[in-house]
C-alpha cells in the first residue's frame, strides 16, 4: 500500500493546514488540480482526483438531487462514523469550516455516500471557496485522517455539470420500475394523470432500451359482483396494454393479468379507499432474451401481484 509521508502536512497558497499531530492527509497539489465532468440522461458525475487515495465525487441520478462520496483505490478508511466539513481555505481569514454532520463509513471502494442536502451545501461551498473535508481515522491503528479536495478551477467545471444535469431524465429506473395507474372515477378510460404517468414510463424506456418486460396488472374494487369487478380489472389493464402498444413497445414484451377485487391495495372502507383499488400496476423489468415474454398472457394470477414492501404510494 502506497501511504503518503506521515507528519507531513500539504501546503495550500503557502500556508499550513491546521491538522492534528500525526494525522495523515489526503489532498492534491495546488497545481495539479483537475475536475472531471461525466454522463448522460442516467447520471452525472463531477470528480477531482486525490493524489494516492482515488477521488471524491459529486453524484446524481436522474429524478434525484446530488450526493458526494469518496472512491478509494485502497483501503484507508475505518469503518465508523466520518465527520463531512464544508471548510474555510486557509486565505479566508476569519471565516470558519461549516460541520455538515457524519456519514457512516463502510468498507469496499465507495466507502460511503452522503445525504442529498449534505452534497447540495458542499457544492454551494465549493462555489464560495470551500474545500470538501471528510475527517476519520485509518482502518488500522486509528491515526486521524483527512481527505480533502479543493475548489481550484471548479466553476467552469461546475457550469459543465450543470449542463450535464440539464439532460438528465425526470425519474431513474428505481423510480420507474413500479408504476401505478389510477381509474379514480370508476371506468375504463386512461385519464389524463393516467398517460402523464405512462408518459413519464415511455420516455425512459425510449432512453433505455435494455428494458424488455412489461407487467401489467389490473385490479378493481368491490363496488360490484366479481365478474363485473373481474372483467372492469382486464379492460382496465387492457387499456394501459393498447397505450403501450401505441407509442412503439412490441406486444411480445407485454403480459397482462387481472385480478378483479382480489388484492385491494387498501381495505374498501370508504369511497377514497375504493378509488385507490382501481388501478393498473405496470412492472419494468430487464429479462435475459430466453426469459423475456413471449405473448400476452391475459389470465388471471394465482398470487398476489402486491407483496408487502413493494406497493407504490
Amino acid at each position: 500500500m502506497r501511504a503518503p509521508n506521515y507528519l507531513l502536512i500539504s501546503l495550500l497558497a503557502g500556508m499550513p493546514l491546521c491538522l492534528p499531530a500525526h494525522a495523515i492527509s489526503f489532498q492534491t497539489r495546488l497545481e495539479k488540480v483537475e475536475w472531471m465532468v461525466e454522463g448522460d440522461k442516467f447520471e452525472c458525475r463531477l470528480s477531482q482526483p486525490i493524489s494516492h487515495f482515488g477521488s471524491g465525487e459529486f453524484v446524481r441520478r436522474a429524478g434525484e438531487q446530488v450526493t458526494f462520496r469518496l472512491k478509494a483505490s485502497e483501503h484507508w478508511l475505518g469503518n465508523g462514523s466520518a465527520t463531512l466539513l464544508a471548510a474555510a481555505a486557509p486565505w479566508q481569514p476569519g471565516r470558519g469550516d461549516i460541520n455538515l454532520g457524519v456519514v457512516s463509513v463502510a468498507s469496499g471502494e465507495v466507502p460511503f455516500n452522503s445525504s442529498q442536502e449534505q452534497g447540495a451545501r458542499l457544492l454551494a461551498g465549493l462555489l464560495e471557496g470551500r474545500s470538501p473535508v471528510v475527517r476519520h481515522r485509518t482502518f488500522n491503528g486509528g491515526e486521524s485522517l483527512e481527505v480533502r479536495l479543493l475548489p481550484v478551477k471548479f466553476h467552469q467545471a461546475y457550469d459543465d455539470y450543470e449542463a450535464c444535469t440539464a439532460k438528465l431524465l425526470p425519474v431513474n429506473f428505481d423510480q420507474i420500475r413500479l408504476a401505478q395507474v389510477g381509474f379514480p372515477g370508476g371506468g375504463i378510460d386512461l385519464d389524463p394523470m393516467a398517460k402523464a404517468k405512462l408518459d413519464v414510463v415511455l420516455e425512459f424506456v425510449k432512453a433505455d432500451p435494455t428494458i424488455n418486460s412489461f407487467q401489467i396488472d389490473g385490479h378493481a374494487d368491490n363496488s360490484g359482483n366479481r365478474l363485473t369487478n373481474r372483467d372492469l380489472s382486464r379492460r382496465r389493464a387492457l387499456a394501459v396494454q393498447d397505450y403501450l402498444k401505441a407509442h412503439g413497445i412490441p406486444v411480445e414484451q407485454i403480459t397482462v393479468r387481472f385480478h378483479g377485487e382480489r388484492y385491494p391495495l387498501v381495505p374498501n372502507t370508504s369511497e377514497a379507499n375504493r378509488a385507490k383499488n382501481r388501478r393498473v400496476t405496470l412492472r419494468l423489468d430487464r429479462l435475459p432474451q430466453a426469459e423475456a415474454p413471449q405473448a400476452d398472457a391475459p389470465a388471471p394470477a394465482a398470487r398476489p401481484v402486491d407483496p408487502p414492501g413493494s406497493r407504490p404510494s
